[in-house]
């Protein structure tokens, strides 16, 4: 979700370093052992280098920060309701936002697996167990549908928090649809409306968005009204004269 200052500016970046470095101290195998671990700043610059890609328009720092945010809006709600726990593994869902689009090229359908394997090979190095990088390259293919099974709480964190765009302020919205159109320039203009309007059908077409309490609570709704927005845009804009 695009936020009103850059996420580019060294403050933000310095942030953002700060964010992995408490995330992966929280997942490694011996935390207290950190001196003989790596320094986790090289794993926070390269994935934050990789998000800085010209080739990107949505997927980028502003939306690695909002999937981070969204995260931490879920677990908040959480600390205030009696509920079971959100999810049982908070360091390793957030360890999977930082690398779901790690790998991103707009032409090629591989993105989500790509990006799994970044991760299987980094995080071992960085100090996370076998289990738990294989936790996260689970989480992380798992964006490839948005659909975790019934009891998959890690997932069902990661994959409403990637999708709380959907359920984004009007202008919020349209500048999201408009960074995706961007990034699909090289695609014809009809080619475009009618893979985004079957991908709106199928979203819409699904029982349910979000599967968080809070993610059914308050994103569920502005999100269908979103997309049926938008899909009735692309049908207008093709309909003929």
């Amino acid at each position: 979700m695009p936020d009103q200052a850059d996420p580019a500016a060294p403050d933000a970046l310095a942030t953002l370093r700060a964010r992995w470095t408490r995330t992966l101290e929280a997942a490694r195998v011996t935390p207290g052992d950190a001196e003989e671990l790596p320094d986790p700043t090289p794993y926070a610059d390269n994935l934050l280098a990789r998000y800085q890609e010209p080739q990107r328009r949505y997927h980028t720092l502003t939306h690695l920060t909002a999937v981070l945010n969204h995260i931490d809006v879920l677990e908040a709600e959480q600390a205030d309701t009696p509920a079971p726990d959100l999810a049982p593994d908070l360091a390793l869902v957030r360890l999977a936002a930082w690398f779901h689009d790690a790998v991103y090229a707009p032409d090629r359908s591989e993105n989500e697996e790509r990006s799994a394997r970044l991760a299987e090979r980094a995080l071992p190095e960085a100090g996370v167990s076998a289990a738990g990088t294989a936790e996260v390259a689970r989480l992380v293919r798992l964006t490839v549908t948005h659909a975790p099974a019934p009891g998959d709480r890690n997932g069902e964190v990661l994959c409403d928090a990637d999708l709380a765009i959907l359920a984004a302020p009007q202008d919020t919205y349209a500048a999201y649809t408009a960074a995706v159109r961007e990034e699909y320039a090289f695609v014809p203009a009809d080619a475009f409306r009618e893979g985004r309007a079957a991908v709106l059908r199928q979203l819409l077409a699904l029982p349910q968005l979000f599967r968080t309490p809070y993610g059914t609570r308050h994103w569920e709704e502005p999100a269908r009204a979103n997309i049926a927005a938008e899909l009735n845009r692309l049908e207008t804009d093709s309909a003929p004269i």
